[in-house]
């Protein structure tokens, strides 16, 4: 199955987990030093809660893009786990999460795709990401 990434709007992306703020400040050196976003998150594509890429979208709200690459996805073609050994996630739990406005711990959730993501090399002043007004 061909994927194809669209160009969302961060703020318009809720968040169903904690971060690892450690791990956001790596990635986010690591994608200023490539100068380029490399890979899509992915999103539920009616809900628009992130399903996978949590640091990612971490990143780009303190790097202020305007947009960054989703793919948009449902739990058709999609397995979720939990990380943890003995808890229990399902695509509702995610959902009812997603509502609540509360997140789980980070690395809660393991979304397994079936599919394999496309690749993008995509300039970060394309994703409005402006030298001067980043962290």
């Amino acid at each position: 199955m061909l994927m194809r990434y669209y160009l969302l709007q961060p703020n318009n992306l809720t968040p169903t987990e904690e971060v690892d703020c450690r791990h956001v400040l790596e990635l986010e050196e690591e994608i200023l030093q490539a100068k380029f976003w490399k890979a899509p998150i992915a999103v539920h594509k009616e809900a628009l809660f992130v399903m996978d890429g949590h640091h990612r979208l971490a990143v780009a709200k303190r790097l202020q893009l305007r947009v960054l690459p989703a793919i948009l996805l449902d739990y058709h073609g999609v397995r979720v786990d939990a990380w943890r050994p003995g808890e229990i996630v399902t695509p509702e739990i995610i959902f009812a999460m997603a509502r609540s406005g509360r997140k789980f711990p980070a690395k809660t959730t393991k979304h397994v795709f079936d599919a394999q993501f496309p690749e993008c090399k995509i300039p970060l002043r394309d994703l409005g990401y402006d030298r001067d007004k980043g962290p």
